[in-house]
């Protein structure tokens, strides 16, 4: 099942900011389509029966971003 999220994160400063979290998700087994913005805005479609939220959530924060949780 495709499941899809959009999620704010932090350590979006930048253009190349947006293009290393690009390279951190890329060809992560299971994501079916990243897209993220300046505003921090990452918008995500997986297949959850090849990885979860929580695997994406940490490959992002491997490399420094991490999501904003509402408080």
């Amino acid at each position: 099942m495709i499941r899809q999220e959009t999620i704010q994160i932090s350590g979006i400063r930048c253009e190349r900011c947006v293009l290393r979290l690009a390279k951190v998700l890329e060809g992560h087994d299971g994501l079916e389509a990243a897209n993220a913005n300046l505003m921090g805005q990452v918008s995500l479609a997986w297949d959850d029966t090849r990885t979860s939220r929580d695997a994406l959530l940490d490959a992002m924060a491997r490399a420094g971003f991490r999501e904003i949780v509402a408080a």
